[in-house]
């Protein structure tokens, strides 16, 4: 694991800057406050702007702060990350939030509680609870179609931060390799008991270091924090895949099902090649869950499984029909057919026709 150590030529850090200039009502920290609170507020201000209540539009902050300052709660300790805490301070109100784009990224872990949660164009169900994360520009808004409570104005403790609280660490370029970032919301992380007290250490710790008196090492102790949570939840991913098998076995077979039909089908000539998008869409997962999920049972990744499943194709017509490479390559979906011959070449370290000559 890259440790918190900035890059760079040395100099102050975000944090030590705030130290030297507190924000007004500082021990009245936005650093752990009801989630609840926060989003009902949220739908407050948004339904007195004089917008239909029935068909809102999400609202966008460009920072935290102005956020906050919009539904009226203090400025949180450092204006690029602060923790939400509605586990250890359950809420008190239940109105149903507005949805909200998310312009920073989400790291929130969720009891066992039920409830539905809207997240892009997919949805999660709570009914297990989980480790969640978000990253920015995603709308977050419950399930208008769900009646009763929304899921935010439940327990949960968010970890939200700008990206630029990670700028001249390494984790900054990291954090995009992160595939769960990427993740629909219902594929959320569900956490067995001993990996909940983990997280909700990490959770806690976090909150407790930006609830401290800053100094020139807080910014490294929280870096230093969110890497550790990090890799704890890569872990806890890749133990999931192999704990769900079943359920991963069944999806696998779904998309080889669904890759053998689109070829079958001749769909290739009428709409090009497959893209990992079209698959993981037609199989209501996430392109990056069913990458990842794909090279743990397989060791092979969506994309490589599509150019396997061509090169296939291509060798039962070389091999039983006389089209030629041009219009095998069309029928293939390829709009080029020198890209068809060198991806074949590529594959199969032979031209189409001297693979088609060995069968003369």
């Amino acid at each position: 694991m890259q440790t918190a150590s900035r890059s760079g030529k040395p100099g102050r850090t975000l944090l030590s800057q705030l130290r030297d200039n507190p924000p007004k009502n500082q021990r009245q920290s936005a650093s752990c406050f009801s989630v609840a609170d926060f989003f009902s507020t949220l739908y407050d201000h948004y339904t007195t702007t004089g917008m239909k209540k029935n068909n809102p539009a999400p609202i966008k902050f460009a920072s935290l702060a102005e956020g906050l300052k919009a539904f009226g709660f203090p400025p949180p300790l450092h204006p690029l990350i602060t923790v939400m805490n509605g586990i250890d301070s359950p809420p008190e109100h239940h109105a149903r939030p507005a949805g909200h784009v998310l312009t920073f990224y989400k790291i929130a872990f969720r009891p066992n509680i039920g409830g539905l949660l809207r997240y892009g164009q997919t949805h999660f169900d709570y009914n297990e609870g989980g480790l969640f994360f978000a990253a920015p520009n995603q709308i977050v808004a419950p399930d208008e179609n769900e009646p009763g409570e929304a899921p935010c104005t439940r327990r949960e403790i968010a970890i939200l931060m700008h990206p630029d609280f990670l700028l001249h660490y390494p984790l900054a370029a990291k954090i995009r390799k992160y595939r769960f970032f990427s993740y629909a919301v219902n594929e959320a992380l569900h956490l067995s008991e001993k990996e909940k007290d983990i997280v909700l250490y990490l959770f806690r710790s976090i909150a407790e270091e930006l609830g401290n008196r800053i100094d020139e090492h807080s910014q490294d102790v929280v870096i230093a924090q969110l890497e550790l949570l990090l890799s704890y939840a890569e872990r806890f991913y890749k133990r999931q895949f192999i704990t769900r098998k079943t359920i991963n076995n069944n999806l696998l077979q779904q998309f080889e099902e669904r890759l053998n039909s689109y070829f079958d089908e001749e769909e290739p000539l009428h709409r090009g090649i497959p893209t990992v998008r079209d698959l993981a869409d037609s199989l209501s997962v996430s392109p990056g869950y069913l990458g990842d999920m794909l090279r743990t049972l397989t060791g092979q990744n969506a994309q490589q499984h599509i150019h396997e499943k061509l090169i296939e194709k291509a060798k039962e017509q070389l091999s039983t029909t006389a089209l030629s490479v041009s219009e095998i390559a069309y029928s293939l979906g390829f709009e080029h057919p020198q890209s068809f011959s060198k991806l074949f070449k590529t594959k199969t370290r032979q031209s189409p026709l001297e693979f088609r000559a060995g069968f003369n």
